[in-house]
Order: C-alpha cells, then structure tokens, then sequence
C-alpha cells in the first residue's frame, strides 16, 4: 500500500471522548505547524475544563466496562489494534512527517515499533499472574492477584508522538485500565490516528478518550482528579519533577521517563569504523530529538583523531531537508523553540572555550533546519556540558583511563541511557556495572525494543516501559485470604 492510495491533506483534529470525536466545547483550537516550512496546515481542539470532566466521566464509564472483559479478550483488541496500525502505517507516517519533520522512513518504523510493542503487551496482557502464599493453617488460602489500577492520564511528548501513546496506552489496556491521553498539541493528528486503529480494532466508548489542550491546565486539572489513578509521563526534568510532586500530593501513582545527557565511552580497543556508523545514525536521528540520543562522545586519546575525523566527515555528508523528500537524512527541527534555543547553547560553549567544528547555527530559509553540529574540547562550565541539548549537537572530549571516563559519564544527576564501544568484555563489564544509567548499550544500538525495559534513574525518572514489567505499573497486587 503506498502513500498515494490514500487522499492526503492534514486534518483539523478533534478531541476524542467518551467514543466521539468532538470539538472544544467553546470552540477554541490551537494552530499546527509544519515545521519544514513554517507555515500553518491545520489546527488541534484546545480543551476546556468542562471537556476534561467529561474526559475523566468517560474514563471512569469506560474502566468498569474494560475491566470486566477477560484478559484474553483485550489481548485479541490489542493485536487488532497491531495487525490495523501496520496496514495504516503510509497514511499516518506522512501525517507524522509533516507535522513532526522527522524523515518519512524514521516516521515508518516509528509506526512500527509501536505495532510491535502493541503485540509484545497483548501477549503480556495474558500474563498477568498473582500467586498462592503457603498458609500456616490447612483451613486458610491465601492469595495474591493482580487488579487494574484504574484510570490513567498518560501524557506524551511531541518527539515520537506515535510511539510513546502506544507505549503508555496499549500497556494500560493490557491490564485493563481506561485511558486519558494528553497527547501533543505540535503533533496532533498521528496519535489520533493511532487511537483511531485501537478504536476500529474493538475499543469500547469511553475506554481511550484523547485530549489536547493547554499543557499545564491539562495537568493541574486531571492529575488531582478523583478519577485518575496513576499518571505516566515522558518529557522533560524539569516538567516531570513537577507533575511528579503534584501526583504524589495526591498519592497518585506515577511512572516518569525524563531527560538525559547520555555519555558515548569509546575505548582504544574499539571497531572505530563500525562505532562510526552506528553512532551516525543513533546521535541524528530524528534529528537529535530523543532523550536517550548520545551526547557526550568521551575517546580515548589512542584513537580521539581517528574517531572524531571519521565521525565529522560522515556528519558533514548527511542531507538535510523536507522529510517527505525520499533523499532526506536529517528533517527540520520539531518546532521553532529549538533551533534559537540550541544556539544558545552552542554559543555558550564557545565562549567558555569549546571549538566549534560544523554546524552551530540554523540554516536559512523556511522551516526549523538545523544543520549536525560537532563541539570539542568542551569544558564542563559550558552549559552544553550540563543541560540537555535535545538537537543534533555531538560533545566531544578526550580521556585518558576508564575510570576518568566513568566518573564523567556519572558526573550529572541524568541516568537515562549510555553507550559503550570496547574489545574488552573486562571493560564491559565494569561499564554496565559502574555507569549510573537505566540503560547501556554495548557495541550497538539495542535500546527502544518492546522485549526490553527502557527507564532511567537519578533525574531521569523511575519506572520502565517495555519489556516483561511492561503492564505491572498499571496493577495492583491485592492480597485475599479466606479461611473454611
């Protein structure tokens, strides 16, 4: 099926609740803009108070109906779901595209990885097991089982605006819980046609209900709700401290996944050429704008000159434009906040004494263009060196001894992801045990896969999605005993 098959104009995008895709109750819409061009193609509901009470009614309706159905049947929706996600998958990758700026092949296999973590927590959803607790007494069972939480408020980023609805929804479907989703206001209508396929795959009304609006009101309203049961969030630190602070006013559960700065260790004893090639491709895709895409590139002095001429050439060459464009490599920026703030930074660490080696600035024309920028030799008072850059920004430092490199790989409060490049499994090891990250990958890029957790420690959260604790934040372990 190709691109063409279907009529493709954005959408004007409606909130989704209670089954029906409405506008905002007093009309009000907020602007979506390409940002390849800069101009406006559409336009998202902005929710009001009165539409999130109706949001959360619909959640509360929609969990009494979802709970009651058996595992296996919310599994065989999910795969539904999947099985509809993929056949869609050109329609809502140009959607995704034009709308996010990521190129359209990145948009097609964010579309399906979010097919492949709906299957992986369909299954999951049948695996949901309690247990029995040996009693000390014949006449007494004693017995744990897992419950749904209740409903969720999952609120998502705008940097893969399909994959992490698909995350937080299918897992809190999977343990049968109903869903409220704050989606993006930036990205508007590929979470909507995301929640379309769980809606055509057998989703009762009121169960998914889909809203955007103004970020914080959204928040403040439905986080202390009565109805809200557990909140998840991916974003920002500084965002996440706060709805975490005011879930846990509420005694709300929450599952946070937050910023990094994720430090690269690329030993002397490493396949130089093929840490190039993966790293290329990990540091720009979606043009930087992941929070667990590797930063702080620290070389070993035998091979600094090496790495570090082979990665900028290979940075130099890649195509930078329109992600609907087949040839594009790099798109724009998601929106037009970036570009200003990233040469904030960049100008920053020139002035505390970093060298500036390409890019640092945006690109003129139309859209958000920023072009791979390579640092090096920055000092640790740059801000770069300290706050998330969030762009196509590569820092690049030299070491000495595994345990300099260790120690500056730890030295933020971030622990989101980190990567390896070394021969030594002794090295290795002392790597995955040693750096204070949620997560390391060793000699590839093997982050991200519905099979694995992903969750960060220290600033960048608590709490996992993905892999076989997927579904457990969204239970309850209740305990029952009877006696005869």
């Amino acid at each position: 099926m190709s691109v063409s098959e279907f009529e493709q104009s954005y959408p004007d995008v409606q909130l989704l609740i209670d089954g029906a895709w409405r506008d905002a109750a007093d009309g009000a819409t907020i602007a979506v803009v390409d940002p390849a061009t800069g101009g406006t193609i559409g336009s998202v509901a902005r929710a009001t108070r009165a539409d999130l009470e109706a949001a959360a009614a619909a959640a509360e309706k929609g969990f009494r109906i979802w709970r009651a159905l058996a595992p296996v049947e919310r599994a065989e929706i999910l795969r539904k779901a999947a099985t509809l996600l993929r056949k869609r998958t050109p329609h809502i990758a140009w959607l995704l595209t034009r709308e996010q700026g990521k190129p359209l092949a990145q948009a097609a296999v964010e579309i399906g990885a979010s097919a492949d973590m709906t299957d992986w927590l369909a299954e999951e959803a049948k695996r949901t097991f309690g247990r029995v607790i040996p009693s000390r007494s014949a006449q007494v069972m004693q017995l744990t089982v897992k419950l749904p939480v209740g409903p969720v408020l999952a609120l998502t980023p705008w940097n893969f605006p399909v994959n992490q609805v698909a995350r937080k929804l299918a897992a809190a479907l999977a343990a049968g819980c109903s869903v409220i989703v704050k989606a993006p206001e930036e990205t508007p209508a590929s979470p909507a046609a995301l929640v379309q396929a769980f809606l055509d795959a057998g989703v009762p009304a009121g169960v998914i209900n889909l809203v955007y609006g103004v970020p914080a009101e959204i928040s403040e309203t439905l986080i202390p709700h009565p109805v809200i049961r557990k909140i998840s969030f991916t974003g920002s630190t500084e965002v996440g401290k706060h709805l975490a602070a005011l879930a846990g006013l509420h005694m709300k559960r929450a599952t946070m996944e937050l910023g990094g700065h994720a430090p690269v260790l690329i030993f002397d004893d490493a396949d130089i050429d093929r840490a190039i090639d993966i790293l290329i491709t990990t540091k720009f895709r979606n043009a930087g704008q992941v929070c667990a895409s590797p930063t702080r590139f620290l070389v070993q002095d035998k091979v600094a000159d090496r790495f570090f001429d082979g990665f900028v050439a290979a940075a130099r060459s890649l195509r930078i434009g329109n992600g609907l464009a087949p040839d594009t490599q790099i798109g724009p920026l998601a929106n037009a906040r970036r570009a200003p703030a990233l040469e904030a930074l960049v100008q920053d660490a020139v002035v505390h004494g970093a060298e500036l080696i390409t890019g640092g600035s945006r690109l003129g024309g139309a859209g958000n263009f920023f072009p791979p920028t390579v640092l090096a030799n920055v000092p640790l008072t740059a801000r770069i060196m300290n706050e998330e850059p969030f762009g196509p920004v590569v820092l690049f430092n030299r070491f000495a001894t595994l345990d300099e490199a260790v120690d500056e790989a730890n030295r933020l409060p971030y622990g989101l992801a980190s990567y390896a490049y070394t021969r030594s499994t002794a090295i290795a090891h002392a790597v995955g045990t040693r750096v204070e990250a949620g997560m390391t990958t060793i000699n590839h890029s093997g982050l991200g896969l519905p099979e694995v957790p992903f969750g960060g420690v220290r600033d960048s959260g608590y709490g996992e999605e993905g892999g076989p604790d997927a579904v457990e934040p969204y239970l309850v372990n209740k305990f029952i005993t009877t006696a005869a």
